[in-house]
């Protein structure tokens, strides 16, 4: 039981620092994601640390992700507030600005997903039917 797949449970997020500043009230969060340079976005970055930390509830803000030089790995800093308000007050509004806007691009394309899978699931009961009848 030397290795954690022993256990099976293998984290890729490994935390650095987990500092809980009292005079900002927030949480601040630097860890490394293992074997993910290139691939993960700020989001899905959000919902592991999520994930990871049980933070239900909270507004995780992804201040930082960057990629370490001749290394697969990604460092992330995160910053974890309690009250919404009190993050828009400390934070550029620019990063709310960004966040807005690959939420909203998101929602578009699972919209437009969901619209090209009910067109083709009303045409193939149509053609059931068309079959039955025959």
């Amino acid at each position: 039981m030397k290795y954690l797949k022993d256990f099976g449970y293998m984290s890729i997020i490994e935390t650095i620092t987990d500092v809980d500043n009292t005079f900002l009230s927030r949480r601040e969060l630097t860890c490394n994601f293992a074997g993910l340079s290139g691939k993960l976005k700020k989001l899905e970055a959000v919902d592991m640390i999520n994930k990871e930390f049980k933070l239900e509830g909270k507004i995780i803000i992804p201040i930082r992700l960057r990629t370490q030089v001749g290394k697969p790995t990604i460092t992330g800093t995160f910053f974890v507030y309690e009250d919404e308000e009190l993050a828009k007050k400390h934070i550029n509004p620019t990063i709310f600005t960004r966040l807005d806007k690959t939420k909203a691009k998101l929602a578009e394309a699972e919209a437009a997903a969901k619209e090209a899978e009910a067109p083709a699931e009303e045409v193939k009961e149509d053609e059931v039917k068309e079959e039955k009848t025959e």
